[in-house]
């Protein structure tokens, strides 16, 4: 299931991107040179936050198939279940500015937006889970945890949407940084996973559900 959803993630937020967030952001008015410098930024700003493991969480855990010693993980989750919890929180929050923009550019590019996040959220919150159990979390305190963290995407939503509001020319800097977001971790972390997983068997239904996740995505913007 989690590996379905990877696929399926891959083709909603490539194709948020590509076909919405990044036409909307070009087509405000805003400098052309400014939005692609702000595009470059936010990839490099990815890739930093990812060397600092802030954004990249382990999405493996103990029997998964990977060839680790027995306890790897459980050792390595140890050292890093309260930075995944304060590097989820982070996240979360930045997902909610970045959801309040696309809705004060335009509702359905929101609704679009919001999708292509929860998308992604499901697999990683799924693995976040997995990774605080092996760090001794119990199954409620994991879980409280993971809905603490979470909710801070309201936080940021609320404080998205009253600062955006009040300075507009900033939504068109801020899409393209969500869209920076998407095809980072879309290429740079799901789309590798899935190489992992290279026979004809396993290609074909990760194909058709990108294909699945474009379609969505054109579907609910059918009329835009």
């Amino acid at each position: 299931m989690v590996d379905r959803m990877v696929s399926l993630s891959v083709g909603i937020m490539l194709s948020t991107s590509f076909l919405h967030s990044l036409p909307e952001a070009f087509e405000s008015g805003a400098d052309t040179h400014t939005l692609f410098a702000a595009l470059l930024a936010g990839l490099l700003l990815f890739f930093l936050l990812e060397k600092t493991a802030i954004l990249r969480h382990s999405h493996h855990h103990e029997g998964d198939g990977h060839a680790h010693q027995h306890g790897h993980d459980a050792h390595e989750a140890g050292k890093a279940g309260w930075m995944i919890l304060v590097g989820d929180g982070m996240h979360n929050f930045t997902d909610g500015i970045l959801i309040a923009a696309a809705f004060l550019a335009d509702p359905t590019l929101g609704v679009v937006t919001g999708l292509a996040i929860i998308a992604h959220e499901i697999p990683q919150e799924i693995g976040d889970f997995i990774v605080l159990l092996n760090a001794g979390f119990s199954r409620k305190r994991a879980y409280f945890y993971n809905l603490l963290s979470s909710m801070m995407a309201v936080l940021g939503g609320l404080l998205g949407y009253f600062t955006l509001a009040q300075g507009m020319q900033w939504i068109p800097y801020v899409l393209v940084f969500a869209s920076s977001g998407f095809i980072y971790i879309a290429v740079s972390d799901l789309m590798p996973q899935m190489q992992r997983r290279a026979t004809l068997r396993e290609t074909i239904p990760q194909v058709l559900l990108i294909g699945l996740g474009v379609a969505i995505v054109v579907f609910m913007t059918r009329s835009h």
